[in-house]
């Protein structure tokens, strides 16, 4: 889990993390803050199955309240990872 990040409405925030999957390559991380209904997805390519990839998320939080963030990689077998790693944002 990624500790707690807290945000301003209006404001950019950058969330930051990293994602390993062991014997695999990473092809891609996805984001969704609509718990799964829509993944924002982004590319690592060039990767190799023995990195780690660092990612980081830029957001700017459109209301105050209460978000979750779900993460998730995509190995080169187009597998995603069994579970989501999240992040909860509170945005005042």
């Amino acid at each position: 889990m990624i500790p707690r990040v807290y945000a301003q409405k209006g404001k950019r925030v950058r969330l930051e993390g990293v994602a390993y999957d062991f014997g695999k390559c990473i092809k891609a991380v996805e984001f969704t803050l609509d718990g799964g209904q829509n993944w924002t997805r982004y590319d690592t390519p060039d990767m190799t199955d023995y990195q780690n990839v660092c990612w980081s998320f830029e957001w700017i939080p459109p209301k105050r309240g209460f978000y979750v963030m779900h993460i998730r990689s995509v190995n080169d077998k187009d597998e995603c990872s069994p579970a989501t790693a999240h992040v909860e944002i509170e945005v005042e």
